[in-house]
């Protein structure tokens, strides 16, 4: 199921109106940390490569957008990935096939991740969502 731009433009015009609020940041991580455990790890496993646990803190956030945005066009939240959802994924250029699949959410990613390691993990990300929905 492709995720229409409207979609992503709506949960990103809804998470910027938050972003005033302290405590908005930190329930969309821990609501992902706690829904989607095995993604979290695998995540924070690429600490080194991400650059320390600022970055790990705003790859989760990001990656909990792409939920929100998966769960807006599924009318239903996804479910929790296994590392082997991530595994699935694993072969090829995530960021290719993600513009191939699912262009809004690639554009999302481009334009809002500068290190290119957290981008490549968010494209893996949400090919798993995709994957799983």
């Amino acid at each position: 199921m492709r995720v229409k731009k409207e979609v992503v433009a709506t949960v990103v015009s809804e998470a910027s109106g938050k972003m005033s609020d302290a405590n908005y940041s930190a329930v969309m991580v821990g609501g992902f940390v706690q829904t989607q455990t095995p993604t979290a790890q695998f995540i924070t496993a690429h600490e080194r490569e991400l650059g320390g646990a600022e970055s790990i803190i705003n790859v989760i956030f990001h990656a909990a957008l792409l939920g929100q945005c998966f769960q807006r066009a599924a009318g239903r939240s996804v479910r929790t990935l296994s590392f082997e959802d991530l595994d699935t994924v694993a072969n090829g250029d995530p960021l290719d096939t993600l513009a191939q699949r699912q262009p809004p959410l690639h554009e999302f990613i481009t334009s809002n991740i500068e290190n290119p390691e957290a981008r490549r993990l968010l494209a893996l990300v949400a090919l798993a969502m995709d994957h799983a929905t």
